[in-house]
């Protein structure tokens, strides 16, 4: 089992110790569930009390804490929590335990180009013309379409699925079940369709007939920037024509469905279930909390932020927080619901008024 000291986990992260720095431990743990050799984080005073109720030696904890008053040997101090665990975690990852090297049962076109130190898993096709890149990792089933192109150190869990002609940077990570290079869903009636006149009218169908829908075909495909990770059973259209773009740095939580022709700045997080729909243009470091659905063809400026379950149905301005059905300020939507929650207590008054009105009435 891999072990670390408390110095050597201290210099990784660049916080400061306290203590006997030489202390060994294998693995991160709750306070109050923490062995000896163990790491308990408790980063903020509320878990303070835990510690006591573990056996653990050493800790990561907040910067002021009187650490000795806990019964420590060491700790580690971090200013900031959350960065802490992304570091500390990052070491300790034990992985997947997916073998190096090609496996015998992988399917792999003689054409294909894979960079030194790729690793292929049980039952992963890679179809003709597919370039992968040094050190990447492509696990148990999955499929990499003709004349994909994949940067180096990418890591594909199992079942992930990549369409004909996707181009992605380096450092890709994609979860279990991932699908890139879908079809886009987009259909058309040969005549104007009631969906089409509701769009136009807000709520008139226009007396248009039924119709069968004919498939609009995707030319283009999928391209993706450096250092993108995505969520198990998330998606990502193709393009109609032109290629469907996911910035640098953009991180797809599971479940999320990017639609055809949308293009996205960089650094942007979309939380689970997020549907995005097609041809809509997002700007950077944009924050899609989880269920936010966003209709076609609008702009997302960059910043912007929406709460979980919005629903964004026009342009969306740089910096703006959104909250809501339809998605408005994020303070005016609270003074929204604060007012609806004050309704049943309005209707009673406004009851015991026409009460009273009809009371007075009926003397005259």
């Amino acid at each position: 089992m891999t072990s670390f000291t408390i110095q050597e986990i201290a210099q990784a992260l660049g916080f400061e110790t306290r203590g006997d720095a030489s202390l060994r431990i294998s693995r991160a743990a709750e306070p109050a569930s923490a062995g000896p050799d163990d790491l308990a984080l408790a980063m903020s005073p509320r878990y303070g009390e835990d510690l006591t109720k573990g056996q653990a030696r050493a800790a990561m904890v907040w910067p002021d804490a009187d650490w000795q008053a806990f019964g420590l040997k060491a700790a580690i101090l971090a200013p900031r929590p959350r960065m802490a665990m992304s570091g500390l975690t990052r070491m300790m990852d034990k992985g997947q335990g997916f073998p190096s090297g090609i496996h015998p049962s992988a399917v792999i076109d003689p054409t294909a180009e894979l960079g030194e130190g790729v690793s292929v898993g049980p039952l992963a096709v890679i179809a003709a013309g597919a370039k992968i890149g040094a050190g990447s990792v492509i696990g148990p089933h999955c499929y990499i379409g003709w004349d994909v192109e994949i940067g180096e150190n990418a890591f594909l869990r199992e079942m992930v699925s990549i369409g004909a002609r996707v181009r992605i940077g380096a450092r890709f990570m994609a979860q279990p079940g991932a699908r890139i290079g879908n079809d886009g869903f987009s259909y058309v009636t040969p005549e104007v369709s009631g969906a089409e006149n509701v769009r136009k009218t807000m709520g008139d169908q226009g007396g248009a007939k039924a119709q069968s829908w004919v498939r609009i075909h995707s030319l283009g495909a999928v391209r993706i920037g450096d250092d993108v990770e995505i969520g198990a059973n998330a998606t990502i259209d193709n393009g109609t024509i032109r290629d469907t773009e996911i910035g640098d740095g953009c991180k797809l939580d599971n479940l999320v469905h990017v639609g055809h022709n949308v293009r996205t700045g960089h650094d942007c997080l979309f939380a689970g279930q997020t549907g995005i729909s097609g041809s809509v243009v997002i700007g950077n470091n944009v924050v899609l909390g989880g269920q936010t659905g966003v209709v076609d063809n609008i702009f997302i400026g960059d910043g912007v932020i929406a709460a979980g379950g919005t629903k964004i149905l026009s342009n969306a301005p740089a910096g703006r927080v959104l909250m809501g059905y339809p998605g408005v300020k994020m303070e005016t939507q609270t003074e929204i619901y604060k007012a609806q929650r004050r309704l049943p207590r309005l209707l009673k008054d406004i009851a015991a008024l026409k009460k009273a009105v009809s009371k007075l009435g009926s003397t005259e």
